[in-house]
């Protein structure tokens, strides 16, 4: 048996050497590297005849890391221009306004109210119906608890008809959500995204898909969910979500997340809708109301656009 065996063996280096052999000889240009290389195969690796020779230099080359997601660069001065809060020092009345909104989400969060909730951490930013402010309120909470100094916030667009976070933070459409979910991309991570805020991260809605709703309702974005809410025990992830009337996607989502917040806008939306939004929501839910563009008045009788926030009453 072992002299069959060392024949064999024998017969095996043989025929490496003809075909390091034949290589060299139709390979010239490799000239002394080459013999380096086959010698250095004898003594290392034994192949059969059918395998590749190894590439040495993939040998030697560590691997490349994890994939890691380009990060957005918002235009911090050009956002507060436009009317959303200031994060580089500026002393704005929207940012007073946010600041006590945020306070009372971060209190239902984290606080004793916590315990009564599924993913208290999770909140939905939702409205009645379209052009109510919701994109711009979630962006600008999403803002604001950035500026906390124990907190970090996920941005996550769920609007998957009408995407529009990354258009009203001013940033380039990429891949997100829904490519995660039809599996284009194989971890959530590639479609997180780092900002310049460096507690602020976005997961954009990605493409459309006419089986959005289906996605949305998956196991898949169920344990997605779940891991968002319970990886971080300092973070506060903001759904901006679809309307509520008419739209199946946020009656999806609501089962998810542990606050609801209901932009509505002073003038214009009717009570009704309002209703009719709460109803969609689920009823275990801290369910909040962002007025948005209520006038206030100051003491010279001026006014001006604000935000206000008041909870259901139970």
């Amino acid at each position: 048996m072992k002299n069959t065996i060392e024949k064999a063996l024998q017969r095996q280096k043989a025929e490496r050497e003809k075909q390091q052999k034949e290589k060299q000889e139709e390979s010239p240009r490799f000239g002394h590297d080459s013999a380096v290389e086959t010698q250095e195969s004898e003594s290392t690796t034994k192949v059969s005849r059918d395998e590749p020779l190894p590439n040495k230099a993939e040998e030697i080359e560590p691997r490349e890391p994890l994939h890691e997601s380009p990060p957005f660069n918002l235009n911090l001065k050009e956002l507060s221009d436009k009317g959303h809060i200031s994060v580089i020092g500026e002393r704005k009345q929207i940012n007073e306004e946010y600041r006590e909104i945020k306070r009372k989400l971060i209190a239902n969060a984290f606080g004793p109210l916590s315990k009564t909730l599924n993913n208290p951490n999770i909140i939905m930013v939702t409205s009645s119906r379209p052009s109510e402010g919701k994109t711009f309120t979630a962006t600008n909470l999403a803002l604001s608890i950035a500026a906390e100094q124990d907190k970090t916030v996920l941005l996550v667009d769920a609007d998957v008809l009408k995407p529009n976070v990354l258009n009203t933070l001013g940033l380039e459409r990429r891949r997100g959500l829904m490519e995660y979910l039809t599996g284009d991309v194989e971890d959530i991570s590639e479609v997180l995204y780092p900002t310049n805020i460096d507690k602020l991260k976005i997961i954009p809605a990605g493409k459309s898909h006419h089986l959005s709703t289906e996605m949305l309702a998956s196991q898949k974005m169920h344990e997605t969910v779940d891991e968002f809410a319970n990886r971080y025990p300092d973070r506060i992830v903001i759904f901006d979500t679809p309307p509520l009337i008419g739209i199946n996607e946020s009656a999806i989502l609501a089962n998810f997340a542990g606050q609801a917040v209901v932009v509505v806008e002073e003038g214009k939306t009717k009570i009704n809708d309002i209703k009719m939004s709460v109803e969609r929501l689920n009823p275990e839910m801290a369910i909040g109301f962002v007025v948005n563009k209520s006038i206030h008045h100051d003491t010279d009788g001026s006014g001006y656009y604000g935000y206000y926030y008041a909870e259901r009453e139970n």
